[in-house]
């Protein structure tokens, strides 16, 4: 159950495996896994945020450019990766909290 694995040269990212590279660059092009290595099928231009980037942030990025796993990083430094899920759960609990808060406040009379 794990859809990307981020791929590390000692603390350095160097690219990202998903799911998707692995249908694409093994099952449909015929390849065997026990023949493909992970660097000729991952992707190397790996987009990254910071942990400033906010979840509407995130969420824009990850729609824009149709991925659904994001390396976090501050200095050059690995510290995480986010997924579609973890993004979505975010902001549907932000939502939450302002429906709670304005109907606590409309309850109050304003």
């Amino acid at each position: 159950n794990i859809g990307a694995v981020l791929v590390c040269d000692g603390s350095q990212l160097v690219g990202i495996l998903s799911e998707r590279d692995y249908a694409r660059q093994v099952i449909l092009k015929g390849k065997a896994s026990r023949d493909t290595l992970v660097h000729e099928i991952m992707t190397t231009s790996v987009v990254c945020v910071h942990p400033e980037h906010t979840i509407d942030e995130c969420m824009a990025l990850m729609t824009d450019k149709r991925f659904r796993h994001l390396p976090v990083v501050s200095d050059g430094r690995l510290l995480g990766v986010l997924s579609i899920g973890d993004v979505v759960k975010a902001l549907l609990d932000e939502q939450a909290y302002r429906i709670e808060q304005l109907e606590s406040y409309i309850a109050s009379g304003g």
